[in-house]
């Protein structure tokens, strides 16, 4: 830490590789530091107008020359987060911004999914000292770096079924032309983009290929770097439009409308729900196990901004696209694993941050959530409360008795005995023990009951 204008300031982690350009935070806000060159290159973006492109975050000058400051965004989310459309748009906004920075003689120096957030379903493109003076010789420089996090993700979910998520929590770098061709197969080869983005480049990538000095030689003496990169940047483009991923029909993605709730509970449900969201102005709700996003919506009657969580890629995928459609930029759908949920990565655990650390909620619904937890996930059901507690926001959550008809299907595939302290009353002590219990009700089928609890001074 260091202090600036008399003020604390810290330096943001994941920004460090890039010397040129370090973001930091200071009073609640964001800044970026330039270096003598990043400040050259930034006067040129800010000469060029593309600054006040609404795909950009939104920037404005300090009374420091070389710093910036930014707009600060409701929540921070990552690539292995996103569903196969997110990471779609993600990837046609940054070859978009490559092109129309292009012609201004500027180029983006990096192609990582890690410069674009959502605010909302709206991608917004974060990092401005990415773009850069178009220098002579240079060719595409981001393009391993746009197939490994962007096009390789893509053509697997498209093409094969795979879900990247997995593997880009797992490689903060991406898949390589090598682990995308070894899933591919041969036939694949022959689909438009596939042999020279994924085959030629695992042969090149194999064999360490080191001629990259004498080509850019050739391009300086030829003067074509801006009619090379713009050629291949529109190649794929198209290649990426092209890509589409459909979930399949099941159990979760209709789970809205095929569910163990009659008509009369699930208005009673809504109105608990909608009760809270709009009891006061809340800034960040987070919806757990949101899957078709029915209470995000209501909860976004109250809130700012709403963060719809839920492990099935299918929902969340479906989710994004009507709120995309409709231009909504309140709810941000992700998906995630919360028996699991995405830790801390990077050098020194430190460029991506736990999902806690991104900026704490004021509420959380965990609806449908509790049994999917503690008996299939098999967490203790202490410590999924404990869990609730610690991200310090007023809850609405829903407990399913053991008569529930959702909770003995999940029953009936564990052997007999197992959950045995699943009950209410084990329920409502663990509560109690780290909240203040405001309301309860129970459903009229008698197996569902909803909770309004608000963390208690003690805990």
């Amino acid at each position: 830490m260091s202090r600036t204008r008399n003020r604390v300031s810290t330096a943001e982690p994941g920004s460090f590789r890039d010397p040129e350009s370090r973001v930091f935070y200071e009073g609640g806000e964001v800044y970026r530091a330039l270096s003598s060159e990043g400040l050259a290159d930034f006067e040129a973006l800010e000469a060029s107008g593309l600054l006040r492109d609404s795909r950009l975050v939104g920037t404005e000058r300090t009374d420091q020359p070389a710093v910036l400051r930014h707009e600060r965004l409701p929540f921070v989310s990552y690539p292995y987060e996103w569903t196969f459309s997110m990471l779609k748009d993600a990837a046609l906004l940054q070859l978009d911004l490559q092109l129309a920075a292009l012609d201004h003689g500027l180029v983006l120096k990096d192609a990582s999914p890690y410069n674009v957030q959502f605010v909302g379903v709206r991608p917004v493109f974060i990092d401005v000292g990415s773009f850069e003076r178009l220098r002579p010789g240079e060719l595409w420089v981001g393009y391993r770096q746009f197939c490994m996090l962007y096009l390789f993700p893509l053509l697997l979910q498209a093409h094969k079924g795979v879900g990247f998520q997995p593997w880009l929590r797992g490689s903060i770098d991406g898949i390589t032309a090598t682990q995308a061709r070894a899933v591919l197969s041969f036939r694949d080869r022959f689909r438009r983009g596939l042999a020279t983005n994924v085959f030629l480049h695992a042969r090149l990538e194999q064999r360490d290929v080191s001629s990259g000095a004498a080509i850019k030689r050739e391009v300086r003496s030829s003067g074509a770097e801006r009619g090379l990169i713009e050629a291949n940047v529109r190649k794929m483009r198209r290649l990426v439009d092209r890509l589409h991923w459909s979930p399949s029909p099941g159990t979760w993605v209709g789970y809205g409308e095929d569910n163990t709730y009659d008509a009369q509970d699930a208005l009673r449900k809504d109105a608990f729900v909608r009760a809270v969201a709009t009891s006061q102005a809340w800034e960040l709700v987070w919806d757990l196990g949101a899957n078709n996003g029915r209470y995000a919506r209501i909860a976004a009657e109250g809130a700012r901004h709403v963060v719809a969580i839920d492990a099935d890629a299918g929902p969340v995928e479906l989710l994004y696209r009507e709120l995309r459609d409709a231009g909504d930029e309140t709810i941000l759908p992700l998906t995630m694993n919360l028996a699991d949920p995405s830790p801390a990565l990077g050098w020194r655990a430190r460029e991506r941050k736990a999902l806690l650390d991104r900026g704490r909620p004021d509420l959380v619904l965990a609806l449908a959530l509790v049994h999917h937890i503690v008996i299939a996930a098999n967490v203790p059901l202490r410590e999924l409360v404990d869990w609730l507690a610690e991200i310090a926001a007023a809850l609405v959550v829903e407990f399913p008795t053991r008569e529930d008809a959702m909770v003995q299907r999940l029953l009936s595939r564990k052997r007999e005995g197992l959950h045995a302290d699943y009950d209410r009353a084990s329920f409502e002590r663990c509560l109690r023990e780290a909240f203040d219990i405001r309301r309860i009700e129970e459903l009229g089928s008698g197996t569902r009951v909803l909770y309004f609890a608000t963390r208690n001074a003690s805990h």
